[in-house]
């Protein structure tokens, strides 16, 4: 199954975390900042890694990994190609918490990622690309988009 195409956001919120400035949608930044409280408020220590990316910039990473003579097949199994990603929806958040590797599947085995699965759905959040996952895109337990409207 092929990933969805995406319209690129426009009205985003731009906000800084840990001196680094993020987009999201407004909705999508509102249930953020409540599920990371909330999740402070249980000891889980929730960090934003990427928000918003726009179309442009995904082309740039595709290109920046083409250059590195990475095969066409493992670059789109770790980035969706351009127009096609949930980040250009300003919707979509990659999560870390200290002391896992960044954006890496041992995020799974966290305290973080437990309390996200029990409770990302409460904040209307899910994460996209699970183990064997229909759009053949990693397991990526760190990628989680917000869904409510």
């Amino acid at each position: 199954m092929n990933l969805p195409k995406q319209k690129e956001a426009k009205n985003l919120v731009t906000f800084i975390e840990n001196d680094e400035s993020f987009q999201a949608t407004e909705d999508t930044f509102k249930a953020w900042k409540k599920m990371k409280k909330n999740a402070l408020n249980d000891g889980i220590e929730l960090v934003l890694v990427s928000a918003f990316r726009s179309i442009k910039r995904q082309q740039e990473l595709i290109n920046e990994k083409r250059n590195k003579n990475i095969s066409e097949n493992e670059i789109f199994s770790v980035l969706a190609r351009p127009g096609y990603s949930e980040h250009h929806t300003g919707r979509a958040l990659d999560l870390h918490t200290p002391g896992s590797a960044l954006l890496e599947e041992d995020f799974e085995n966290t305290e973080a990622f437990m309390w996200l699965k029990n409770n990302g759905n409460k904040y209307g959040f899910y994460m996209s690309y699970p183990r064997n996952n229909d759009f053949n895109i990693i397991y990526e337990p760190w990628h989680w988009c917000f869904s409510r409207n």
